[in-house]
């Protein structure tokens, strides 16, 4: 955990956040700006940079299991829904800490951005 890193000081509680969801790995929580009718973040408990840093598929798939399960908790899984991770500064990631962005409630265009 870095004292830094917002997103570990949300896991740590010393920074209140919405949370929608959670399991052993990882945390999921409202985004504070929000881009979509449903957006929430889902990130690891462990402090990992971003999606290039990481190394252990197991949590991996916590991580993506926890946005799966968003989706559902939201009521956005039998419409649709988008789950966007950003890396490094050209992929738009703001925050150092690997997160998943999952977005619904409407349309989604594309190309993203």
């Amino acid at each position: 955990m870095s004292d830094s890193c917002i997103f570990c000081r949300i896991v740590g509680g010393s920074i209140p956040a919405t949370v929608v969801a959670s399991n052993d790995v990882a945390m999921a929580f409202r985004d504070l700006s929000p881009q979509a009718p449903t957006h929430v973040l889902v990130i690891p408990r462990r402090h990992l940079a971003s999606l290039a840093t990481a190394d252990d598929a197991a949590e991996l798939g916590a991580v993506l299991s926890l946005a799966a399960e968003v989706a559902r908790i939201e009521g956005i899984a039998d419409s649709g829904y988008r789950v966007v991770s950003n890396v490094g500064g050209d992929g738009g990631q703001t925050v150092g800490h690997l997160h998943l962005h999952v977005l619904g409630g409407r349309q989604m265009s594309w190309p993203p951005g």
